[in-house]
């Protein structure tokens, strides 16, 4: 009788203990498919929703809607937002309109149109044909007062300025080591004769009262400075 007890005491404790054991391993299972918290809840949705592309969303789901599309890009689209990935282009650069090697650069320009108008400016002939009085007897000559000679006079003054800011602006540009083939160079021979020149010749038609050939040197000089401007244009 006792050891039948015995055996059923000890069905009993083996019954109830596989009995808790299926209770644990039930209510264990459930916990594991909970999230355990809010903050892992929010992690896993978040990081389901972000390995799931676009492409591989059905064409009806919510997420490609276009009030999704433009919400989620609200924070690029706010100026100062955190996807703001605009920004301002650098202003292009402009040179100055007025620089000491512009002073220069125009004021050759306008000592050759200087040189162009009193070219067409200077006086024609007497019409003398037969018979003219000698040289001598001739009236005296202008050589003030008229548009041909405040033409050249005004010539020459911008021909010194010229030469005197291409030497303040350009003297760097000038080597004798690089020869006179050097494009530089040229320039600063050329120019700096044809202004010689057209000074000679505004001098020597100044300082005399009779007619005298001095129209070919100014030309000459004109030229030169028009061929040191096109080397360096």
């Amino acid at each position: 009788m006792k050891i039948r007890f015995m055996l059923q005491h000890a069905a009993a404790s083996l019954f109830l203990a596989a009995l808790s054991g299926l209770v644990y391993a039930d209510d264990t299972t459930a916990k594991k498919d909970l999230p355990t918290s809010a903050a892992s809840f929010y992690t896993n949705n978040f990081q389901s929703l972000k390995n799931q592309t676009f492409e591989t969303r059905p064409a009806n789901s919510p997420a490609n809607s276009k009030g999704y599309l433009i919400a989620a890009n609200d924070g690029a689209s706010v100026p100062g937002g955190a996807g703001d990935t605009s920004f301002t282009p650098a202003p292009e650069f402009q040179p100055p309109w007025m620089s000491g090697r512009k002073a220069h650069e125009y004021l050759g320009l306008g000592t050759i149109a200087l040189a162009g108008l009193t070219a067409l400016a200077a006086p024609g002939g007497d019409g003398c044909e037969q018979n003219c009085p000698p040289v001598s007897q001739q009236p005296p000559r202008q050589t003030s007062g008229t548009t041909h000679t405040r033409l050249a006079r005004a010539t020459g003054a911008m021909a010194i300025a010229t030469v005197i800011t291409g030497l303040l602006y350009h003297w760097d540009d000038f080597h004798l080591g690089d020869g006179f083939a050097d494009p530089d160079n040229q320039h600063v021979a050329l120019a700096g004769t044809g202004a010689l020149l057209m000074l000679y010749a505004i001098d020597k038609s100044a300082h005399s009262s009779v007619p005298t050939s001095h129209a070919g040197i100014a030309e000459l000089g004109a030229a030169a400075m028009v061929v040191a401007v096109k080397l360096t244009w």
